[in-house]
């Protein structure tokens, strides 16, 4: 039986992480006991103290066990933290000894969706793989330097350490976890009861693609508001550098400090993000799309629009848009 401890951390946090976990896991020993099993996992909240009031005081959380007592764990599972991630990391400085110290030990250790921001904050992460909440990505990139982060991926697991991506994805998180230690047939009777799509690997097509711009390069910014109000012209690097008055390597170095993206890259995630708005409205055929963002070659725009968000733009649209067209 792995033991699981749910960590609790202080301030506003995600009671639908801390409840769905305790369902789905409590489910597990379910199944497993009306087919003569021993249960899979013993679940406890662990916390600083043992009240922890979330949402506004609507909700409140009792930990069981209290990190200043000695206890082993296998597997920590840290909840999404709410708003103000920077605040929410002040608020549990102290916690991340402990997280070291279970890993250390053996144990572990699970970040979900912004929870991630307490894991990275520990420096497990660094030189690691990690996902996080898609709108978080940039703040994460900017406070974790040292981390991988692949804002498209839905989960990451390298050397005992988990992350899942925005929201809900924690749930297939939580699936392959149970996979992994139970079995596939389990995993599967879960995901059925919970209503759960298995084996999704991506949150790209999810992704609303926004632009980094807490930078102060001036010329930078003024390069990003040029791309995104003409995203239906053909776009240049050169073009784009003598519009900031400075050399093309300068510029394109420059570009990619600031943006964490090259400008070509820019470019296409501008343009996409521009063509997922028309499909999911419907009323574009994708050639009509594909015209109107910029593009004047099928293929070129089918490559890099399903590199972009994990999907094609028929996928895309069958899936995402008002209304289906032929």
């Amino acid at each position: 039986m792995k033991h699981v401890s749910v960590l609790i951390p202080e301030g506003d946090i995600s009671i639908s992480n801390v409840e769905g976990i305790y369902h789905i896991f409590t489910e597990v020993n379910k199944l497993l006991q009306r087919e003569g099993k021993p249960s899979a996992f013993h679940l406890q909240l662990v916390g600083k103290c043992s009240h922890n009031l979330s949402k506004e005081n609507c909700f409140s959380v009792h930990a069981g066990r209290l990190i200043s007592e000695e206890f082993t764990t296998d597997l920590v599972i840290i909840p999404a933290l709410h708003t103000d991630v920077i605040k929410g990391l002040e608020l549990n400085t102290d916690l991340l000894p402990w997280i070291t110290a279970q890993y250390n030990k053996g144990a572990e250790i699970v970040g979900l969706c912004t929870g991630t921001f307490l894991l990275a904050a520990t420096g497990l992460l660094n030189g690691k793989k990690s996902t996080t909440h898609w709108i978080h990505a940039d703040e994460f990139r900017d406070l974790f330097p040292e981390v991988q982060l692949v804002k498209d991926e839905i989960m990451t697991h390298e050397k005992g350490i988990y992350t899942s991506g925005a929201a809900y994805s924690y749930l297939n998180l939580i699936l392959y976890i149970i996979e992994k230690y139970t079995s596939r047939d389990v995993m599967l009777w879960i995901a059925k009861v919970f209503a759960i799509d298995v084996d999704r690997q991506k949150q790209s097509h999810f992704i609303i693609f926004q632009g980094y711009k807490a930078h102060r390069d001036e010329s930078i910014l003024k390069a990003q508001e040029f791309i995104e109000n003409n995203y239906d012209q053909r776009i240049t690097v050169d073009q784009l550098a003598a519009m900031a008055v400075l050399g093309r390597r300068n510029f394109e170095r420059r570009f990619k400090t600031a943006t964490s993206s090259s400008v070509v890259e820019y470019v296409q995630m501008v343009k996409v993000e521009a063509a997922r708005k028309l499909l999911e409205r419907g009323a574009h055929t994708i050639s009509e799309v594909m015209y109107t963002i910029g593009y004047n070659d099928t293929k070129s725009f089918r490559d890099v629009f399903k590199r972009i968000t994990g999907m094609s733009p028929v996928e895309y649209r069958n899936r995402f848009s008002r209304e289906v067209m032929v």
